[in-house]
C-alpha cells in the first residue's frame, strides 16, 4: 500500500511549504484511515473542536508506541509537522515520506537539538501546527505518563503559541514495545484536550507542570 501511494505523495513533495506539508497531511489522513481499518485498528478522534480556524498550535502528546507518529500526525486538523528521530528517515521508501512531515533531530547532537528548535519556530511562523512528544521517548514504564522535557514549553513561551494537549489511547496494546512495527487489532482513540494559553510571566516549569497534570489526570480518568 505504501508503494502504491508514493505517486500521490510526490504530488506534494516538490511543492514549497506550507503547501507541501498541508497536502502531505491530507494524503496521510486518507492513507492511515484505510490502513488502520484494514489491519483492524480503526481510529476514533475527538476534541477537534478545540482547534480554531486561522490559528495554529503546539500540540503535545503522550508517546507509547512506534505507531504514535503516523496515527497522531494525520489526526491533527490541518497541516502539521512532528518532531521525530533522524534515524528513522534512513529507512528506504518510508524514510522519504517520514521526513516530509517531520522536523528531524539527532538527540545525541547538541547542534541538531538547537537547529530543531529554530526549525520548529519556522513551522509555527508558516501557520502550521507543531506536534511534540514531551516525554522524549516511548513510555515503557508502568506510569501513565513520563516526566516531560522542557522543549515544547520553551517553544510555546518563545513563540507565544498556545498548546493543545493530545492523548493517544491503546497504541501500546496494538503495537507492543517488544514486537517492533507489528500491529494487533485494537481500537485506537485520540483525544484533544482544551487549549492551554500561556499565562503572563509564566515560567517553563509552571507551564510544563500545568500541561502534565492535565494530561495525567485525563489518562487516569479514562
Amino acid at each position: 500500500m505504501l508503494i502504491f501511494l508514493i505517486p500521490f505523495f510526490l504530488f506534494a513533495y516538490f511543492k514549497k511549504d506550507p503547501v507541501k506539508t498541508t497536502r502531505f497531511i491530507r494524503f496521510s489522513r486518507t492513507w492511515m484511515d484505510i490502513y488502520l481499518f484494514l489491519v483492524g485498528c480503526p481510529l476514533k478522534v475527538s476534541g477537534r473542536e478545540h482547534f480554531q480556524n486561522g490559528k495554529n498550535y503546539i500540540v503535545v502528546s503522550n508517546h507509547n508506541a512506534l505507531i504514535d507518529v503516523p496515527v497522531s500526525s494525520p489526526g491533527i486538523p490541518g497541516g502539521n509537522k512532528t518532531i521525530a528521530k533522524a534515524s528513522m528517515a534512513k529507512i528506504p521508501i518510508f524514510g522519504l515520506i517520514y521526513k516530509t512531515g517531520s522536523i528531524l533531530v539527532d538527540r545525541k547532537s547538541e547542534k541538531s537539538r538547537r537547529d530543531s528548535f529554530a526549525k520548529m519556530r519556522e513551522v509555527l511562523d508558516m501557520g502550521l501546527h507543531m506536534c511534540i512528544y514531551p516525554e522524549g521517548t516511548r513510555n515503557r514504564s508502568s506510569e501513565p505518563i513520563k516526566t516531560f522535557h522542557d522543549g515544547a514549553f520553551r517553544l510555546a513561551i518563545a513563540s507565544g503559541k498556545p498548546i493543545i494537549p493530545m492523548i493517544i489511547f491503546n497504541t501500546r496494546k496494538a503495537n507492543p514495545p517488544d514486537k517492533g512495527f507489528f500491529l494487533l487489532p485494537v481500537k485506537l482513540y485520540l483525544h484533544f484536550l482544551p487549549v492551554v494559553d500561556i499565562l503572563p510571566d509564566e515560567t517553563v516549569e509552571e507551564l510544563k507542570g500545568r500541561v502534565f497534570a492535565m494530561m495525567k489526570n485525563h489518562i487516569l480518568a479514562n
